[in-house]
């Protein structure tokens, strides 16, 4: 099958929701043609495309196109997540670690491809939403322990003038390819991109301690589709409309 009669089936398949054979597809394009085929491939496929079978990470097993999707195609994909109702940004965390941190990766080459689009920071600020105070914590004693956080919230200057502190606590005791990890690099190696982060998860957390959603006063909500479906690989938001253009 050459290559546009894969994506046709691909997105075909992506479409009408059956994830698994939309990922078992381009998996057997990688046996039988090679890794490069399959690169090819996912360079000519839509963000939404990517992020729908990306985001059916199983941490048992090692998929061919996590294995493969470069840092700015994961980046596309990483800022259109929002439109699935993940609330607990479960699937969101997984997929973001199984990526960033899969063997051989640079982190640092991922995040800085997410910083650099437009909606990367609040993409960055969701994956951090569910450790909020510990993150706070961080940027402000250099730990993660919020028992020593007994002062007031960083300003932004201040923020800034604490970005190029020595470590506290180094890389290597954190390294859990979680979001220790990520924050640790981000605070460290990535200063300005974990400020900018930092200041919309702050956001978010005041809108969340007033009880306001994050769609509340726009029809944003109307885009999205409930995980319920998508975490068992059955829907995704682009078979909500099969004409649906990439949002990158």
């Amino acid at each position: 099958m050459n290559a546009l009669a894969l994506i046709a089936k691909t997105q075909s398949l992506i479409a009408s929701g059956d994830i698994v054979a939309a990922e078992a597809a381009l998996v057997e394009l990688a046996d039988t043609e090679g890794d490069q085929a399959l690169m090819v491939v996912l360079e000519q496929l839509p963000p939404k495309d990517i992020l729908a079978v990306i985001r059916e990470y199983d941490n048992s097993k090692e998929s061919v196109i996590n294995l493969l999707v470069s840092p700015e195609q994961f980046a596309r994909a990483v800022v259109i997540e929002k439109q699935y109702k993940d609330l607990t940004r479960t699937h969101f965390r997984g997929m973001m670690n199984a990526i960033i941190f899969r063997e051989d990766a640079d982190p640092i080459e991922f995040l800085t491809a997410i910083g650099d689009l437009e909606g990367g920071a609040e993409a960055l600020a969701d994956y951090f939403s569910e450790k909020w105070s510990r993150v706070e914590a961080f940027a402000r004693t250099g730990t993660f322990e919020t028992v020593e956080d007994d002062g007031d919230i960083l300003s932004e200057s201040a923020l800034l003038g604490s970005a190029y502190i020595k470590p506290r606590v180094e890389e290597d005791e954190v390294a859990d390819q979680d979001w220790m990890q990520l924050a640790w690099i981000l605070r460290h190696k990535l200063p300005d991109l974990f400020i900018e982060m930092l200041l919309v998860l702050r956001a978010k957390a005041r809108a969340h301690d007033l009880g306001l959603s994050e769609e509340e006063g726009s029809d944003e909500d109307d885009n999205k589709v409930e995980t319920s479906a998508t975490d068992r690989g059955q829907a995704t938001p682009a078979a909500r409309d099969s004409d649906e253009e990439s949002a990158i």
